[in-house]
């Protein structure tokens, strides 16, 4: 019985990347996209000048793919998920009654008996 040489994917449980852009930033650029095809189509439908709305377009896009690359290279894969969650956060509680506590102390004592 002859021996059998496999190739290992090294590439197995690692995000996605293209050209630099890396998990969702993928999609969001795809959807970018999408979005300006859609802002062309209704600015030529209105009767704007083609090269008014091409301009218009061209600039909204490479405005759109400079703060996505931008945003894939500041957080990463996750870094972006991390921040939203990180800033919902709230930076202070406020407790003006002691009742809360006291509600929790007269549970303790119940859970101790």
């Amino acid at each position: 019985m002859e021996n059998s040489v496999y190739v290992i994917n090294k590439g197995i449980n690692k995000s996605i990347e293209f050209r630099g852009l890396k998990a969702q930033y993928i999609w969001y650029l795809g959807g970018g996209v999408m979005v300006l095809l859609l802002l062309f189509a209704i600015l030529y439908l209105i009767g704007i000048n083609t090269y008014v709305t091409m301009f218009i377009v061209l600039a909204l896009g490479a405005v759109m793919v400079f703060k996505i690359y931008a945003m894939s290279s500041k957080y990463g894969e996750f870094g972006l998920m991390k921040e939203l969650a990180r800033r919902s956060i709230p930076k202070l509680v406020r407790c003006n009654s002691r009742k809360v506590f006291c509600d929790l102390a007269k549970g303790m004592k119940d859970i101790k008996q």
